[in-house]
Formats: structure tokens, sequence, C-alpha cells
């Protein structure tokens, strides 16, 4: 017994926490109710789920760390929640993801990381109609990818994207998998309480079973080292957490049982082979055990536990990138609800100037000697290991060095039969120890050659020629002195810009040989400040070549196409790329730039470090002064339906519903502001419950209310208000058998009404024949709803209509052309409710609902593709619905919900993000609804851009969103671009129903007497199309006045010399004058010398 005191070399291991610079901060992570762990690592990249729905993931570098923004650039993964992630063991780019979408994608990470988001996979993998549940690399053969879903157990030869292995013996779903480190078993853990040994590679592929933890909630297994002896963690009947260990000899009895706590949080178990160090983290808990694993009773030992954050997600860092000359023996990810916290355990030393070798046995490496085709032919190749000693690596002390990665993912012609085995061939890099196994092995596969039980080393190969993935023919020529590793691109110094100018001139034509205006002097020559605003506006992340290079050098990257250029190649491409980049920073080459005869504002900035920069991203909302609010409102209704808004106004007056029977609207006059008497409010009553309501937007005095009995109510309004209740509408429309959801009116043309009923239909109306005491017509009834009706919405062009359902589903109708939806796509998949409103002139739409958890969310879709929303927005869980208003001038979307306090705000653009949230509006009180005004009505010379009337408790308050501008007594006109006129129609029903497309014309918002901000700075831009011998001209657009050459305008000079010149005449007299001073007698000059 006297190894039960020999003191292990990991029993002080102890975790050390970063302070809060270092970890990675400000991320948004959801609750993923998944098998896996919600973030993976390998020895260049870090992985993990991002937002509320977890259908992307962040991909960053290992020893990333700061601030993230929410603009950084995504890995849009899936449709639905990623499920589960793997990085290859070989391939530190090769990221194999699964979702809840059916679908197994593999990604290519580029070797800088991600610069831009990413969505095209390399290969998909599907499985149908179930969900995946785990995707896991072997751990000897390369390339070859383990997948669950539901029952169904499959192997995939991701080089020939066939499927080697499926196993479909479980009888209920399989909840993780880990395979023995040789890879010849694996175990399985399954909701059917049962713990399975499986060899893929035999007849009765389930060696060996047994029962496991009794509760079907969650259960991990892990293998432990090379080993006969599995762990596993789970439930029992009571919810007790359970870590079970089983040895393969005697699988029915556990040779250790350990109970822990009661708690819903499954227990991830994290086993390092090399140290026999356990981690044992829950879901949802802010401790991490440690423990170390015996052969022997007790079998565990526990060590020193970590108290920090609640943990979503935790996986263990490759052997590879530890930091050995600090004692790190072990790195954990933990994933938390906003960073990735990287926790160190390090053995304690006297000294950290030596490598410590003794708590660092040999590792396995990352070249496999084994692929997919060899092992399922039986083939069992361990991974040789390596020394995590610095001194031992190649290159003394750098990091190991990668291989080339391979070629293209793409096929020379679309007649040949895709296939990887090229894309995954890895060329040998020069003067660099390498192994040729590889290719012995595919030869004895295909000639049934039994292998050698040792695989034979070549420390020196000559470079084989490759396709680069652009020609047939074309091949890879190089010295084996010069590789393709040891050339970094060289940042060009100006003598050598000058030259390359130099020579560039040489070869112009004739017609562009005139070069006078890069002299000094010449007064077109662009200024600094203009040189700066033009590169702000490209909005183009630059990127240092030699980044891929300082960051980790272990394994193989895959690399692209440039990988396999030769060095004069790219020497080339980068004489003519620093050519094409300098001529346009010296704006001497017309042909660099389009040209356009418009006048158009200073491009907006967009920061590469800082995100989108918007106008808008500091707008203020201030509510109207006291006495224009109208107070004493008296029993408003909270008892209206969920599509209804609740609050509507026009820039006369405003309607409120009121509670109690009859079917109550109150119409009130804005302009009778002030405290309401007491006694009865001037109404309209229904005699029905009243659904939804709306002002006719091209008359002020014409209100439709549909109610519960599924008639419309047109009222016509006096225009000096309503002066006492009234029962009797101007027309009644016998609209649907069923009552009504809700109606919308036509945004261009008069008198066409839409309405959406609990029949499932929405018919659209041709009110015109009202005027002649004739029967309203359902002109057009729209079909293919499958549940209730939440929102529609007129698209700005008046062609289409778009709704939402409580199918889940988006539709888009065409009506005029077809009753049955033209696109269809998945809405939210909750039930509460959901609205939807046009966005960037009708290319997008934004749907406002709510997730599985009740969590509002803003989901931006492109109109030409439903399936894949672009992005999704969380905002909180909440059960009011939002209510949008989308403002087309700024692109910017107005949000808030009845009984909220917040007005969100945020800006929708083309690129990503496409959802940029903009500074919200924070009210003094509760809201019951929010109704923006036309833009007529905005006071432009106060930077007014929205304006809007809230509806409180018992008070209507107007409320003006501005943009706060230092010269605001200019017009803004790069805020208030010309507006249409939403107020007029472009055409009648008949014209609309027959098949006219009139658009609404725009006017000017600029009030008469007020100066344009871009023409009084200068900055009013005119680009002049270059004729040909005509002189070039700058393509930076040249300033509609003239210039000098340091950016000032000769008339605005003019001005400010006048204006000097009048101060010098005003005070002429003080200056002349002389002092009393100039008359006073100094000392002689001889006596300074003393």
């Amino acid at each position: 017994m006297a190894w039960r005191f020999k003191a292990s070399k990991y029993k002080n291991a102890a975790p050390i926490v970063p302070k809060p610079e270092a970890c990675i901060r400000d991320i948004s992570v959801g609750s993923y109710q998944t098998y896996g762990n919600n973030i993976a690592a390998s020895a260049a990249f870090m992985a993990f789920n991002v937002d509320h729905n977890g259908s992307n993931l962040a991909v960053l570098p290992l020893e990333d760390c700061g601030r993230k923004s929410k603009t950084m650039p995504l890995l849009h993964a899936h449709a639905d929640t990623v499920t589960d992630m793997d990085f290859s063991p070989f391939h530190d780019g090769l990221l194999a993801t699964g979702s809840q979408d059916c679908l197994v994608k593999l990604w290519h990470i580029p070797e800088a990381g991600l610069e831009e988001p990413l969505c095209n996979p390399e290969c998909i993998f599907s499985h149908r109609q179930r969900r995946v549940e785990v995707v896991c690399w072997h751990p000897s053969a390369e390339h070859l990818l383990t997948t669950v879903s539901y029952t169904n157990l499959s192997l995939w030869d991701v080089i020939s994207q066939q499927e080697l292995f499926s196993n479909n013996e479980h009888t209920d779903v399989i909840q993780s998998l880990s395979w023995k480190q040789d890879g010849v078993l694996l175990a399985t853990s399954c909701k059917d309480k049962q713990v399975r040994i499986i060899d893929p590679r035999t007849s009765t592929c389930i060696v060996n079973s047994c029962s496991s933890h009794q509760s079907i909630k969650d259960s991990r297994c892990v293998w432990l080292n090379n080993s006969d002896r599995i762990l596993t963690t789970g439930f029992d009947a009571a919810r007790l957490r359970q870590v079970y260990i089983r040895d393969l000899r005697h699988l029915n009895e556990p040779v250790k049982m350990l109970e822990l706590d009661c708690s819903t949080g499954i227990l991830m178990p994290l086993f390092d082979p090399d140290t026999n160090m356990l981690f044992l983290a829950g879901k949802g808990d802010t401790t991490i055990m440690y423990m170390e694993v015996m052969d022997k009773d007790p079998f565990l030992v526990e060590g020193i536990r970590h108290s920090g954050e609640q943990t979503k997600g935790v996986c263990l860092v490759p052997k590879r990138a530890l930091n050995v000359m600090q004692a790190e023996v072990n790195r954990l990810l933990q994933l938390t609800s906003n960073m990735v916290i990287p926790i160190m355990y390090q053995v304690p030393r006297k000294t950290y100037r030596d490598f410590h070798a003794d708590i660092y046995p040999d590792t396995v490496g990352y070249v496999a000697q084994n692929n997919a085709a060899a092992w399922i032919k039986g083939h069992n190749i361990p991974v040789p290991k390596i020394s995590l000693d610095p001194a031992k690596r190649n290159k003394g002390e750098e990091p190991i060095t990668p291989r080339l990665g391979p070629k293209p993912f793409q096929a020379k012609s679309g007649s040949q039969e895709f296939s990887f085995d090229k894309i995954f061939s890895v060329p040998v890099a020069p003067n660099s120890d390498t192994n040729g196994y590889q290719n012995d092995l595919n030869n004895q596969i295909e000639n049934n050659i039994e292998p050698e039980k040792s695989p034979s080393f070549n420390n020196e190969r000559n470079m084989k020629e490759a396709e680069n993935g652009k020609s047939d023919s074309s091949s890879l020529e190089e010295d084996a002195n010069s590789s393709d590793s040891g050339y970094k691109p060289k940042t060009p110094s100006t003598a050598e810009r000058r030259k390359v100018f130099e020579i560039k001139v040489k070869d112009e034509s004739p017609e562009n040989e005139d070069l006078g205006n890069f002299e000094r002097g010449n007064a077109n020559r662009n200024s600094i400040a203009e040189r700066r605003r033009l590169y702000e506006s490209r909005s183009v992340s630059v990127t240092d070549g030699n980044l891929a290079e300082k960051a980790m050098g272990s394994p193989t990257m895959l690399r692209r196409r440039d990988s396999f250029k030769t060095k004069s190649e790219v020497i080339k491409e980068d004489e003519v790329k620093k050519v094409i980049s300098m001529l346009r920073q010296q704006s001497m080459d017309p042909r660099l730039e389009k040209v356009d005869n418009s006048v158009t504002p200073t491009p907006k900035r967009t920061s590469t470090v800082f995100g989108r920069v918007s106008k808008f991203r500091h707008l203020k909302g201030t509510p109207g002064h006291k006495s224009t609010h109208i107070e004493n409102i008296r029993n408003i209704s909270r008892q209206i339906s969920g599509e209804c808004d609740g609050f509507h106004a026009n820039p006369d007056r405003v309607a409120v519903p009121l509670s109690g029977p009859g079917g109550k609207i109150a119409v009130l006059e804005l302009k009778k502001t002030g405290r309401l008497p007491d006694g009865v409010m001037p109404a309209l009553v229904h005699g029905a419950t009243v659904m939804d309501f709306q002002w006719n937007p091209f008359d002020n005095q014409r209100l439709a209310v549909a109610c519960d009995d599924g008639m419309i109510r047109l009222w016509e309004i006096p225009e000096s208000g309503l002066a006492e209740p009234t029962n009797e509408p101007k027309h009644i429309i016998k609209a649907h058998t069923d009552k009504i959801y809700l109606i919308k009116f036509h945004p261009l043309a008069s008198d066409v009404l839409a309405s959406a009923s609990y029949d499932m239909t929405v018919k659209i109306w041709d009110l015109t024949l009202l005027s002649s005491c004739e029967t309203a017509v359902a002109k057009i009834t729209l079909m293919g709803h499958t549940d209730q009706i939440f929102s529609l919405a007129w698209s700005p062009c008046g062609q289409y209509l778009a709704s939402t359902c409580k199918d889940g589903k988006l539709r888009i109708y065409k009506p005029r052309s077809s009753d049955v939806p033209v696109k269809t796509g998945k809405g939210p998949v909750g039930t509460r409710g959901a609205r939807v409103v046009w966005a960037l002139k009708g290319q997008f739409l934004v749907v406002l609902g709510f997730d599985k958890v009740s969590e509002r969310q803003i989901y931006v879709f492109k109109t030409d593709n439903l399936n894949t929303s672009l992005t999704t927005v969380g905002l909180d869980v909440s059960p009011a619905i939002l209510m949008p208003y989308y403002d087309e001038d700024s692109s910017t979307l107005f949000l808030t919900g009845r009984g909220d306090s917040t007005i969100y705000a945020f800006e929708v653009t083309e690129e990503p993000p496409y959802c940029c949230p903009l500074s919200h509006h924070r009210c003094s009180s509760l809201h019951q609804g929010l109704s923006f005004l036309p833009k007529n009505k905005c006071d432009v010379a106060s930077v007014e851009f929205a304006s809007a009337l809230r509806l409180t408790n018992n008070t209507i308050e107007p409320l003006s969103f501005t943009v706060p501008r230092i010269k605001s007594e200019l017009f803004q006109d790069d805020l208030f671009p010309p507006t249409k006129v939403t107020w007029k129609p472009t055409m009648t029903a008949t014209e609309w129903f027959n098949g006219a497309n009139k658009q609404a014309y725009r006017i000017s918002l600029k009030p008469p007497g007020m100066d344009n901000l871009t023409e009084n700075q200068g900055q009013g831009v005119v680009t002049v199309p270059v004729a040909a011998k005509q002189q070039p001209t700058t393509p930076f657009s040249v300033s509609a006045q003239s210039f000098n050459r340091l950016g000032w305008n000769p008339d605005v000079k003019a001005k400010q010399e006048e204006i000097q010149k009048t101060m010098s005449n005003f005070v002429g007299d003080v200056i002349q004058c002389s002092l009393e001073q100039d008359h006073m007698e100094g000392v002689e000059e001889h006596e300074w010398d003393e």
C-alpha cells in the first residue's frame, strides 16, 4: 500500500483565472438545450455559440482577448441551433458542426481567422429528418468523422463524402459518445439508460452493454486514456448527480460510484490522458471540480476546486497550445453568458525558467499515420507522440512547424466526379521532417498488402508537383532551398512606391500622359483631409500579412489557393496590387473609379475597429412640454387583441380604445390640448368588441374599425372633431363570417383595404363603390394560411403583402397575380404574437416575435430568401408584443410594446450585422401605445427626424426624436434626403386593381431660407466624367466649387478676409495710437554691459 502515500505531481495543481482584460468579453450567449459543450478549441482557434438562437458561431484565435463588438465576423453555420462542434485533431482550421436543422457541415477557418462573415461550408452531410446530437473526430484516423442523430450512429469519410458505417440499434436518443485513444472502440450513453461499447468494424458492432444512470436526463461518457475503463456522468432517479467508473471486463458493476449533489445541470467530464486529470463542470454551476484518476481505489482523488462565473459550456485546450514554461499542465475555456474565461491549471514550482519534463510526458502528435479508408479495412496505426519540450521541437524554441494544407475545395470541372482526395493531399514542406508513410499506406490498401507494424520516416524528400486549383496542367516548380514558408510579404517603401509609379507612368497611353496635376503646387492636388475621408469611406480592413506567421505554429492549417503559388507569382501579384493601390491613393488613373454626374454627400464613415458608425447613433428622444399634453383620459382599454397596436394617430386627431361594453373608441383632437373635462368622452360606439382600427393615410377624417362580428365600420369624423358619442358609422361592410384579426390600408392607392379573419383568409377590398351607395367588393381573396394570422404589411411599392402566422411561417403574396404565397419561409417559433415590416426599399423584411422561452427577438430576412434569417437579435423576456415603426429616410426601426417604458431604436443595414442598435429612449413612465406621424410633420429646423405621440395610462404626450448637431441653424441635408409623400395617394383603387404601379413622388423637407449644411461646409461633391484626351481629374470627385490645394473654398476664404478687414478698420485707431512708454527714455547702452 506504499503507493497510497506517494504524492502526485499534480496534487497541488491550482486554477489561475486571468484578469478580465485577458478574457473575451461583451459576447452574448444564450441557453441552449443541447447535448454538446457549446464551445470547442484547437491549438489555434476557439469556437462557441453566440446569440440567443445559437445558430451562429464565433471563431476567434486561441490567444484572443478583450471586448468584442457586436459587428465581429461570425460563422453563420446553420439555420437552427448548433448542437455540437469539434475541431479536427490533425487540422487546426477544420471545424465540424451539427445542428437541429439535421445537417452536419465542415468549415475551413482561414489561417488568420475570420476577417469577414463565413457562411459557405466545404461540405454538408444530411441526417434527413432528425436533429444532429453529437459530432466527433476519430482520434487516430484522419478525415474520419463520427456523427449521432437520434438513434443513428454514423461514420463518414470526408474525403470521398461517403458514409462508411451506420448503426440504428439504440432504442432512444444517443446523448454522448467517446472514442478509445487507439481508435478501436467507442462508448455511447443513451436516453434508454444504457451504456454500450461499439466496434464499428465487426459484424455485431455492439460488443457489450449495461444499465447505467437511472434517469432519462442528460448523460455523458468519456474513455479513460487507452485503458479498459470508461467514466460516465448522469443522474439517478432522484436527480442526484453521479459519477461512475466502469471496467470493460466487468461492465455491469461499476468499480467506482460517486454521488455528488442535486442539480439540474449535467456534469461535463473533461479528461486529460497525459496527466490523468479529470475536470467536472456542471451546466449552470459556478464551480469546476478537479479530480485525479487513479488505477486503484479510491480511483478519484479530489484536488482544488475553482469557483467563479456560471458555466454555459467548457472545453480543454490541446496540449500543444499550453504555456509549458509556466508549468501550465492544462487549460480550460469556460463559456459564460457574456465571457470566455481561460483557466490555467499550474503546478507550483520554485522556478519557471526551465522546462519541467517530469510533469510533461510525451503527448499525442498532430500527424496521423492512418486515414479513414485504411481504418475501415482494419488498419490500426497509433498517432506518433511528440515532446512538449521547446528545445526538442523543430527549429528550437519555435512552435511546431505547420505542414502545407490541402488544395482549394473545388472540382476541376462540372463533369468530373467530386472528390476530396486531391484536396486533402498534403505536399511535403521543404526542409522539414515529414514521413512518407501515408502514400505508401494508400498503395498498400489498393494492392491489399499488409502494412508494417512501425511506420518509416524519411527526413529528406523532393517537392512534388501539385495543382494550384486554377489550371488543369499548371504545376508548382520551386527550388527546395526557397520554400513558401520562408517567404514573407514586404511592405513597399516610399522609394519603391515612387519607382512603381514611374513605371506605370511610362506605360500609360498618350491620352493619359498629362500628369501636370501631380505637381506639388497644383490646385487640383488632393488635400490630406480629402485623402482621409476617402480612406475612411472604403471601410476595408487591412491585415498584416505576417499575422498568420506570428500566430500559433502548430499543426496543419488548411490553406487555400494562395498556399500553392510560387514566390515569383506572389511577387508579381504584389507589384500589381501596389500599382493599383497607389494609383487609387494618388487619384491619377480615372479608369479606377466609376463616375457619376450626381451630387452626393460625404460618404458615411465606417470604422473598421468599432464597427458601423451611424449618423443617428446618438438620437435623442424629447417629450413635449406639458402644455402640449392631453390629460385626464379615463378608462383606457387594456383588453385589446394582440394583433391590434391599440393606439393610432394622424396629424389632426387620435383614436384611443376605451374599456367597457359596446366597443368604444375615443376620438380626440390634437389641437385641443390640456386636461379633458370630467364626464363622458366623445366616442364611437360599435356594439361589438373592437379587434383593430386604422386611420385612412390619405384622409384624416376617415377611420376604419374591425369588430369581432365580422363587420368593418367606416367612420367619418367631422372636421371640427367629435362632439358627442355616436353609434352611426357612415358605412358598414359585411367582410367575413368570423371575427376579424386586423385591417391594413394600402400605402399608395386610395380606398384599398386588406382584412384578415379567423377564417384564415385575407381579403382586399375596393371601397370606391361605397361613395355611390353600393356595397364594397372584395376583389381579391388570399389563401394559404393554416392558423391565426398575426400581422400584415404592405410593401413600399404596393405590389406585395407580407404576413406572419401562428404556424411559424412567413409568407409573401403578390395579390394581383396569385392568391397563394409567392414566397414562404420560417418565421418566429413563438405562438404569442408577431409583427412584420418592410425595410430598405422592400429588399428586407424585419420580423418581431418570440422564441421558445418567450424572449422577444428581431429577425432580419432578405426578401428573396425567407428560409434563413440574416441575423437574430434578442432583446428581453416580456409578454408584450413588439410594435414596429420603420423610418425609410433614416432606415431607423423603432420598437416598443404595451406596458414598456423603453423605445428601442435600431438601424437596418444592407451589410452585416444588418440590425445595429442605436441609443434607446427610456421614458419616465409606462405607455400603452406609440404612434408616429408623417414625415412632413417633423420640425427639420430642430433636426427632428421622427415625431410620435405616446399614450400613457391617462395622457397623450408628443415625443420628438432628434439628432444632436452643432450647426443646427443649417438644413441637415445629410439627414433629410428627399422624402416620399405618403399622405397623398398616387392612384385610385380602380387603377391599382387594373395593374397600375405608380410610386410616391418625393419632396424636399428643406424650410425656406435655410442653407444646406454640405454646401456651407463645401462638402457637396460632384463627380465629373473624364473625356478622351482631356486633362485627367481626380477620381475622388471634384468639388462643385473650386478648391485650392489645402482643400479650402476660395469664397469662404474671401468672406473670412473681408471680416478680418472690417474688424481691422473698426479697431484701427486703437492699434495705431502711440503708447506712453513709447516716449520714455531708457538707460544708456553701456549700462547694459555692467
